[in-house]
């Protein structure tokens, strides 16, 4: 029945309408990636901006750790100059 519904289409119908091009990709693909010239697709843009603020936070806690470790090596040398000069004080006088 349906075979007879599309041989009874009018002339004015083209059969060009009915064709159907393949695709240039492959399943799975999304498109020429960024890093080879492509402009990516909104999936590639989101998941690279994804990745960036990932990358971005861990170094920023990197950053932190960096701090407050530096922070207590400098109180640890100022701890080990304040008790040298202190040692220092004490050498200079003679105690009879």
């Amino acid at each position: 029945m349906l075979r007879t519904a599309f041989t009874k289409l009018p002339s004015s119908f083209s059969r060009a309408g009915f064709a159907t091009t393949s695709r240039a990709m492959g399943a799975g693909d999304t498109g020429a990636p960024p890093k080879t010239g492509g402009t990516g697709d909104a999936f590639q843009k989101r998941e690279k901006a994804n990745e960036d603020w990932a990358i971005k936070q861990r170094e920023h806690e990197k950053l932190l750790q960096l701090k407050k470790k530096l922070h207590e090596q400098q109180a640890h040398l100022k701890t080990l100059s304040d008790h040298i000069d202190e040692i220092t004080k004490n050498q200079g006088r003679e105690h009879n």
